[in-house]
């Protein structure tokens, strides 16, 4: 009996680190290349909570949700959050200059075509079947991973997904920034 409660707990032990729910834990080091310059590394806004978008610029969901960001980044950028939404899309590298016009992002928006590594070491997707878009990561102000979610999650494909956002960013402005 021992035995089967040990097998089973490492069972749920790994299903929970597979499904991205091993939270909170330290964000990887993620380049973001943007067209008009050099690459952001998200270890440079360490020190400000951020939310990073993973997106599609071609789906319908993820424009949906850059209209919140926007709203969002306006509402709370003065007090220190940074957005930043990484393209994931073929073409993404060309398609972006058109996407940022027309949604108007006030925050920056990049590519990164490395999903192997999004999905595996940074998002911690499962593989079991493919990810929702958009896929958001909150981090606090210490670079650690607070919450995360993908498009099929209820948090994001829910009518309150505004709100839903709205409090992940509360909850990250009210943690204490980073001792010195």
């Amino acid at each position: 009996m021992r035995k089967a409660l040990v097998a089973i707990s490492i069972l749920v032990a790994s299903s929970l680190f597979l499904s991205g729910s091993q939270v909170p834990r330290s964000a990887p080091e993620l380049q973001i290349q943007v067209p008009s310059g050099k690459p952001i590394s998200l270890s440079q806004y360490k020190g400000k909570p951020v939310l990073l978008a993973f997106i599609l610029t071609t789906c319908s969901h993820c424009q949906h949700t850059t209209g919140f960001l926007v709203k969002l980044q306006n509402e709370f950028g003065a007090k220190g959050l940074q957005v930043i939404e990484c393209a994931v899309n073929t073409n993404a590298d060309s398609l972006i200059p058109d996407f940022v016009k027309t949604y108007k992002t006030n925050f920056p928006v990049g590519y990164n075509f490395d999903t192997d590594y999004i999905l595996g070491p940074f998002f911690q997707h499962s593989g079991d079947r493919g990810p929702t878009m958009p896929m958001l990561v909150f981090i606090d102000r210490k670079g650690m991973i607070r919450a995360e979610y993908e498009g099929a999650d209820d948090f994001v494909s829910s009518p309150n997904q505004e709100q839903n956002i709205r409090a992940e960013i509360q909850k990250l402005l009210a943690r204490p920034a980073a001792s010195r």
